[in-house]
């Protein structure tokens, strides 16, 4: 989607897509590498020492390129409901917004199913006052509205024992007009986002095939403004029945997309339009169920499959569960169960992360919007990114709750600045790692679950700090000591610049606030980011990670074969 030249500021960040790769461990008899002999009193000698490794990356070719935009965004739609969509005209907000750009952005979320769209016919046929009208400052707009995280109702969970119906249903509906779509386009427009907009699939006809009316008019609405949007309709079908106490079984959600597609090839400028589908939930039984028969059905209508992934629930309070290898892992796992669906049906459909937080139901306040809650993000970008995930949307931008990027203060949490960083280093050729001296001598009947985390991919083409050819690695050290690293083979003696992502403060993982290299990241206004300085690392020298950190290193004129195309 072309830059609008309309926004009264600009200069957004440049977008680096991203290319991730997971660590391939080599056992003692590599060819590669082998270990030192033993000398005197049993201990190992010269480099090699216990805490050291030995990394290399294959140059030659990339093991998956990624959709540029593969680090995304999403916004719930409960904004309409809590009185934020105003706030959409920050121009301190569309200025973190596009520090991510270019991206998707999602309007969906469990109140997608709760959306009815009205064209209020008394405003004026034109297509309003424009991005200068809305990009007021914040401060004019007042303090943004305070929101308790607690409720139950937060993601559309529910705190009564049965789900609502008829009446009850009825009143959780939300009305939003044109003027709301106009807020909402204006925001992705001029943050250089593609809009991906949620309609509603809750809204049936007696003999439970879906109510097109409101997404027809919807549709008619945009496009007679000429909004460059993408379509889903609805989120997470296989949890309507817990929701709501209606079920749509995959046959039925099938037709309702195949109707969708239909309505668009009806509506001449969105004849060519993306949709994405089903948004299902976690793979487990019933998500499984449902988007194997979607696939089977409707598996060609669809331009991308998009499934959502979320690692616990709120009532998590301590640190440490964000540390375990074992939640990080859950991931892989759940991708190999999705990839195995879509490509049974449909072998090199593209597939979505369309939803991924640390937490559902808000998360917890003091730990997934802190420093702990990075080294989830930051592996779930490297899993997606090596098992071939095209795009990952983060839950959420801003909004209520402990899960998102922003806070409520429009102040960038830690997970945002390792997103920015990681869209300033971070190119979409993934790169394979090639790694020794990880292993430690395993226990019987105990799994090896490593701490140490390392993703390789070519560094951004946007990035004009660096030539082509150049890679970034980033490293994700799970230990409680530092761990020293060798860069060997095509690595060897060349200039690194690092980027060490640290904790600020007395809080430790605890803290909402980051460091870069010893000097914390602050917005210096609400239009200017901090310059993001790297420390020069001299050729040849160990890279030392310290304990419970994200690094980023940059390899310096490697001139990679597979990084100058």
């Amino acid at each position: 989607m072309p830059k609008p030249t309309t926004c009264p500021f600009s200069g957004s960040p440049l977008w680096l897509a991203s290319v991730a790769l997971m660590v391939q461990s080599v056992i003692s008899t590599s060819s590669t590498y082998r270990r030192p002999a033993l000398g005197g009193g049993g201990k190992r000698t010269g480099l090699m020492e216990r805490t050291l490794i030995l990394l290399d990356v294959n140059t030659r070719s990339p093991v998956q390129v990624l959709n540029d935009n593969f680090l995304s965004l999403q916004l719930d739609p409960s904004i309409i409901q809590d009185g934020w969509l105003d706030f959409l005209s920050s121009k301190r907000l569309v200025t973190l917004a596009r520090g991510l750009s270019p991206a998707y952005l999602r309007f969906g979320g469990k109140r997608t199913d709760f959306l009815q769209f009205h064209n209020l016919k008394n405003l004026a046929k034109f297509r309003g006052p424009g991005p200068d009208y809305y990009l007021k400052n914040y401060e004019d707009a007042g303090q943004p509205p305070r929101h308790d995280a607690g409720a139950a109702e937060r993601e559309g969970s529910s705190d009564a024992s049965r789900p609502p119906q008829g009446a009850a249903l009825q009143h959780l509906q939300q009305h939003h007009n044109n003027r709301s779509l106009d807020k909402l386009y204006n925001f992705a427009e001029c943050a250089g986002l593609h809009l991906v907009l949620g309609l509603n699939a809750l809204q049936r006809n007696p003999d439970s095939s879906w109510n097109s009316s409101s997404a027809l008019s919807l549709l008619k609405y945009s496009a007679g403004k000429k909004y460059n949007i993408s379509w889903e309709l609805g989120n997470e079908p296989n949890g309507y029945r817990s929701m709501v106490g209606q079920t749509v079984n995959s046959t039925q959600l099938a037709n309702d997309y195949t109707l969708l597609r239909t309505l668009l090839q009806s509506v001449r400028y969105y004849s060519r339009a993306h949709l994405y589908g089903p948004n299902a939930g976690r793979p487990r039984k019933n998500a499984i169920l449902l988007l194997d028969g979607f696939m089977k059905n409707a598996g060609s209508v669809v331009d991308a499959v998009t499934w959502q992934h979320y690692y616990m629930d709120s009532r998590v309070t301590k640190v440490e569960d964000f540390l375990k290898t074992r939640l990080l892992d859950t991931l892989t796992e759940q991708i190999t169960k999705v990839l195995t669906v879509v490509n049974s049906h449909a072998p090199g459909k593209k597939v979505w992360l369309s939803g991924v937080g640390p937490a559902w139901s808000g998360g917890t306040n003091n730990l997934s919007d802190t420093y702990a809650a990075g080294f989830l993000w930051l592996n779930t970008l490297g899993m997606a990114a090596m098992q071939g995930i095209d795009v990952v949307l983060r839950h959420s931008f801003f909004d209520y709750g402990y899960t998102h990027l922003v806070d409520q203060h429009f102040n960038p949490l830690p997970d945002y600045w390792f997103s920015l960083v990681f869209k300033r280093l971070v190119g979409p050729r993934v790169l394979a790692v090639r790694v020794a001296g990880l292993q430690r001598k395993p226990r019987p009947g105990r799994v090896i679950r490593d701490k140490l985390r390392i993703y390789a991919h070519c560094t951004s083409f946007h990035n004009h700090n660096y030539v082509r050819g150049s890679i970034t690695i980033y490293i994700i050290n799970l230990h409680r000591s530092r761990k020293k690293i060798k860069l060997a083979g095509t690595l060897r003696n060349m200039t690194v610049h690092q980027y060490l992502l640290q904790p600020y403060g007395t809080d430790g993982l605890h803290a909402r606030s980051v460091q870069l290299n010893g000097e914390r990241l602050l917005m210096l206004d609400n239009e200017t980011f901090p310059e993001l300085k790297p420390q020069t690392l001299r050729a040849g020298r160990t890279i030392a990670i310290p304990p419970m950190t994200i690094g980023f290193y940059v390899i310096k004129n490697i001139n990679a074969y597979a990084c100058r195309r």
